[in-house]
């Protein structure tokens, strides 16, 4: 019986509004998740680190499952 190896949910994560004015910090974490313009699409793993990027910056992101 082969082990059948599930897919680890994803999340597609678009830039919606722009880090300026916003602190360094933030911008960093963008940037840690691959989002460097508005309008960038990225595909990410939903797990427990990400999840605490995404509540960092959730006011200039949108995100669906």
């Amino acid at each position: 019986m082969a082990s059948e190896r599930t897919e680890p949910p994803m999340l597609k994560i678009t830039l919606r509004r722009s880090p300026i004015g916003c602190t360094q910090r933030i911008r960093h974490t963008l940037r840690g998740l691959g989002l460097t313009r508005i309008g960038r699409t990225v595909i990410v793993r939903d797990s427990a680190p990400t999840q605490g990027r995404l509540r960092a910056v959730a006011h200039l992101v949108e995100v669906k499952s």
